[in-house]
């Protein structure tokens, strides 16, 4: 049986071969961009199985509006794909509050907001799929990259929460953490200019040159492949709660854990002269 899908961030990127791959194969997708210009020709190529919606994600009253008048108008709601966002870059020296707060209004509240307008529908259907798109980078941390990371750790804690409280009403929920894809127009050649940086200190100038050299020297995934595992992991009856997404970052990501490991085995001292005793710092018994 097909399936219906709302996905936000629909007009590029991984989020528009996404809603592609599932038209493809005859799902019906509710697409959401901030201009829908950008999905006119999805809609002449897949007719009434796209529904076009208007859609700035921290806009909370139009992301309730938006998710009921794709139930209205498919009659149920299947897979919920989080996939809007962007990375804000700086050092966190550099950061203005307004790009901070930015950050997370379209990066962790907008996700929130499409969740908490999408679970009654799932929860009444008694079925449903969550797929949050997070990143590489809610799982490390790198320089210059404070705001875009925090948003991305916090996506990561807020769908492991849900991914328990929803289990019970046939709810799944899945993280995807991607690596870097070519996606449409090309792999950023400097993602660390992207549209969304912070009033360079000088002082940081050095790091942002070892950066620089550093970033992208990982192969770019193909965002088709993507796509098409994607639609495996929502056609699994037992689908997984996070999945990379690429190659070349999971030994990254496996030194990152044992590195934290050993830093709190380490500190074991620490922590039990933390803990104290109070059993035997109370008063004797009269």
């Amino acid at each position: 049986m097909s399936k219906v899908w709302f996905v936000t961030g629909s007009s590029r990127g991984l989020g528009r071969c996404f809603v592609e791959a599932a038209l493809s194969r005859g799902d019906k997708v509710a697409a959401t961009a901030r201009n829908t210009a950008s999905l006119d020709e999805l809609v002449s190529a897949y007719g009434d199985a796209v529904l076009p919606l208007a859609l700035d994600v921290t806009d909370k009253a139009a992301v309730f509006d938006g998710v009921r008048r794709a139930r209205e108008h498919f009659g149920r709601l299947d897979v919920i794909v989080n996939n809007a966002g962007y990375a804000q870059v700086g050092a966190i020296e550099e950061l203005t509050e307004r790009q901070l707060r930015d950050q997370l209004e379209t990066n962790l509240f907008g996700p929130v907001w499409v969740v908490q307008a999408a679970l009654p529908h799932l929860r009444e259907q008694g079925a449903g799929h969550i797929i949050q798109l997070s990143s590489v980078a809610g799982l490390i941390a790198m320089p210059l990259g404070g705001a875009y990371h925090v948003s991305k750790w916090a996506v990561e804690a807020l769908n492991e929460t849900l991914a328990r409280e929803v289990a019970g009403f046939g709810i799944k929920v899945t993280i995807i953490e991607p690596a870097g894809f070519a996606t449409r127009g090309g792999k950023n050649p400097d993602p660390l200019n992207n549209g969304h940086l912070a009033e360079p200190n000088p002082v940081y100038d050095d790091l942002r040159r070892q950066l620089a050299a550093a970033v992208g020297t990982k192969p770019a995934g193909d965002p088709v492949a993507a796509a098409r595992t994607l639609l495996e992991i929502v056609d699994s009856d037992n689908p997984p709660l996070r999945v990379l997404f690429g190659r070349g970052f999971h030994d990254m990501i496996q030194h990152t854990y044992t590195e934290r490991l050993k830093t709190w085995a380490d500190g074991q001292a620490l922590s039990v002269a933390a803990h104290g005793d109070l059993d035997q710092a109370a008063p004797p018994a009269a």
